[in-house]
């Protein structure tokens, strides 16, 4: 997945003066010409119906988002659709020119063409139809071994990897800066599915509405429990916020009051005083996908502990503060032994429920008609497309609950958006591409006259593309294919799971324009 955002704070759309250096011997009219020009090409050159994919070659003859894309795909899961969205409605306060918020309008045009009836989105829109879509989960999805969420079309939306929150997000800020009547029945019917959504503990699922043929894998489905995983129950709350301060809705804080309080209720008992990926709705832990067994999670327990003491910031309630202590004695007890770290990750992703001890996944086979996930106690030959070990700094987030407990509440919420309720939204959401999902998005490195100088002449940044995938060449076989595929990102040929290329062809990446956008709208700003 991609991670959130921070935002970037900014007071104002910037004056631009006409010659002025940016200290990197480029002016920003320099500037200013070389963003428009690289996005005169995304907008009018590469976008379907107003929305993006990931990467593409540069005769467009095969695209990606997650997975190889169709052409009449385009993708919501970020760095997609909302993504550049909400880079478009950034480039237009920092230069004013219209340019950019009408390429922001189509991006809000083709989510809203390609929202579900239930108010959310999936991780695509194929804007081919329900025929295309079918095709498209029957092969290119149902043979990528390792991306089981693609192997089955569930029909309904999705909050995992910050897909639907992004789009929500976006169409919120487009809509507050003109208030244009266009969005609003869209936006509406988005929030609305965020409050439908909501389980009656105050969790939310990863997909909605549940659906009764969702079990893969001969186990249950799992999309419609509570879930952590990725973010799913603090992005909506942070979709609520953003709503809350942008628009406002009295049926907001009750919600969000809820959606914090399933932090509470899910955490499991001392000394295994953690979380898992998803609970079930009697509160435990449980199993997803076959590779994410029943366990509790270190790196999930991590990111509820940041996010109980964010709770603590927004409403002042020290009740968000008291799990936070045997979270934290937890995650330590299971600390690995020092030859048994790797990369400075010192803590293993599963542990066993009432033994604590660490499990260790892996697979055999070679694609997913003959490939099988299984979890035990062996560190060795670990799936290599889910780390089997994570880096947890619990020394500074015990540091962070020291000065949090050590702060009245009223001191520490004063600067809360849930109690503030209306205020402006900052004019600059985009301060970086977050690593994620999307593996060849070029980040960073380059300065503004190097980022002018390098786009070519049809109007795009070139980008060795890192991730690739075999096309899709039929169903894969029973037999297991020679080689070891055991910590590989991709199986045999008819695997469609993206892997890394050293030597990938170059091509055009949505991740790349957005990162080097963000590069030149900051040399705006010096």
């Amino acid at each position: 997945m991609i991670a959130r955002r921070t935002l970037l704070a900014a007071s104002a759309t910037l004056a631009l003066t006409p010659g002025v250096a940016l200290g990197q011997s480029v002016s920003k009219v320099e500037v200013t010409a070389a963003m428009k020009r690289a996005t005169r090409f995304m907008v009018e050159k590469l976008a379907y119906r107003g929305g993006y994919v990931w990467s593409y070659l540069p005769d467009r003859s095969r695209i990606w988002g997650e997975l190889e894309a169709y052409k009449t795909m385009v993708w919501v899961q970020p760095p997609g659709t909302a993504t550049m969205g909400h880079l478009y409605l950034d480039a237009y306060h920092a230069t004013g020119d219209e340019y950019y918020y009408q390429a922001a309008a189509q991006a809000a045009g083709a989510l809203i063409a390609g929202q579900l009836p239930q108010g959310g989105w999936n991780y695509f829109i194929d804007f081919g139809g329900p025929e295309s879509t079918k095709r498209w989960y029957e092969t290119i999805g149902r043979n990528a071994w390792r991306m089981e969420e693609f192997q089955h079309h569930w029909g309904n939306a999705t909050f995992d990897d910050g897909g639907t929150g992004e789009a929500i997000r976006f169409l919120i800020r487009i809509y507050v800066e003109k208030r244009e009547k266009r969005f609003k029945p869209g936006l509406d019917k988005a929030i609305d599915f965020i409050f439908a959504s909501q389980l009656e503990n105050g969790g939310w699922p990863q997909r909605w509405p549940r659906v009764a043929d969702g079990g893969l894998h001969g186990k249950p489905d799992y999309t419609g429990l509570i879930t952590f995983n990725d973010g799913v129950i603090h992005d909506n709350i942070d979709v609520l916020l953003t709503y809350h301060q942008a628009i406002g809705d009295p049926r907001i804080p009750p919600a969000i009051r809820r959606g914090m309080d399933i932090y509470l209720s899910t955490q499991q008992p001392a000394p295994q005083a953690g979380w898992g990926l998803q609970h079930t709705m009697d509160l435990k832990p449980a199993g997803a996908r076959s590779y994410e067994p029943k366990a509790l999670v270190t790196h999930t327990t991590a990111s509820n502990i940041e996010q109980l003491m964010t709770f603590y910031r927004l409403t002042g309630d020290d009740r968000y503060l008291a799990p936070v202590p045997a979270a934290l004695d937890w995650l330590e007890s299971v600390r690995l032994p020092a030859d048994s770290q790797v990369g400075g990750r010192q803590f293993p992703t599963f542990v066993e429920i009432g033994t604590n001890r660490p499990l260790f996944v892996h697979r055999r086979g070679s694609n997913v008609v003959n490939g099988e996930y299984y979890a035990d106690y062996d560190p060795a030959h670990t799936i290599g497309h889910y780390n089997a070990r994570r880096g947890i700094d619990t020394a500074k987030l015990r540091r962070e609950y020291e000065k949090l407990k050590a702060m009245p509440g009223k001191a520490a919420a004063k600067d809360s958006p849930l109690l503030k309720g209306r205020q402006p939204l900052k004019k600059y959401w985009m301060a970086e591409v977050e690593p994620g999902s999307d593996m060849n998005a070029t980040k960073g490195g380059k300065d503004a006259k190097s980022l002018v100088g390098s786009l070519n002449a049809e109007g795009w940044w070139p980008t060795q593309l890192r991730a690739m995938s075999h096309p899709y060449s039929g169903p894969g076989s029973k037999t297991v294919a020679r080689g070891d595929f055991r910590s590989t990102h991709v199986g045999d040929v008819t695997d469609t799971s993206p892997f890394d290329m050293e030597n990938g062809p170059v091509g055009i990446s949505t991740g790349t324009y957005i990162d080097h956008m963000i590069t030149l709208i900051k040399a705006l700003q010096t």
